[in-house]
């Protein structure tokens, strides 16, 4: 069984998360609902069961919200698989085309925590949250999860677009990483992962 449930409560934060990286029931919510759209594209076009209850002092900032919840998601991507990463593909890549919107979202469970986010948006809210707050989302997950993930637009008509291209993308990179091997091989010439 493939899964993790995990808890954050802080000053600032209190989220509740369960994943069941192969598949089963999608309940997510949070007091932002672009963000919790973005999280139901993710866990659907991923194929992952995800229950999250998330509040927050949104009343200040949604950024906190955001940024704990790529926090948790993280911890359990990596608790769900083990730690080590051990008897899955470990890398995974996808191209997410929405209308006139690209995106490329690849990645590595590699130990080695690193975001490369090349997505750059209008000066407008989409549903009244800034879109550039999604970086900490990603930032927060890929420090987390201890991935190497890229994140790069290749062509744009809109920033709701460039968003969900992006969740939809990395649901599915995801997706391909998790995929299991034969018995519990480690995919690594160095037979460990780093961290």
């Amino acid at each position: 069984m493939r899964t993790a449930q995990l808890t954050r409560n802080t000053k600032e934060t209190q989220i509740e998360l369960e994943l069941h990286i192969d598949g089963g029931e999608i309940h997510i919510d949070t007091p932002v609902p672009f963000f919790s759209h973005m999280l139901d594209a993710f866990a659907c076009h991923g194929r992952f069961g995800l229950k999250l209850k998330a509040r927050g002092d949104i009343e200040v900032d949604p950024h906190h919200l955001i940024e704990d919840t790529g926090i948790v998601l993280g911890r359990a991507l990596k608790q769900a698989l083990g730690g080590e990463y051990r008897g899955i593909e470990r890398a995974g890549s996808f191209s997410f085309a929405m209308d006139g919107t690209l995106t490329t979202v690849a990645l590595d469970l590699c130990g080695r925590p690193t975001l490369v986010w090349a997505l750059q948006f209008g000066p407008h809210p989409i549903g009244n949250l800034d879109p550039n707050l999604f970086r900490d989302f990603f930032k927060g997950l890929a420090d987390n999860a201890a991935a190497a993930l890229h994140v790069h637009c290749l062509a744009q008509d809109n920033d709701h677009h460039l968003i969900e291209s992006a969740m939809k993308g990395l649901g599915r990179a995801l997706r391909r990483a998790c995929q299991p091997l034969p018995g519990n091989q480690l995919l690594s010439t160095k037979g460990v992962i780093d961290g």
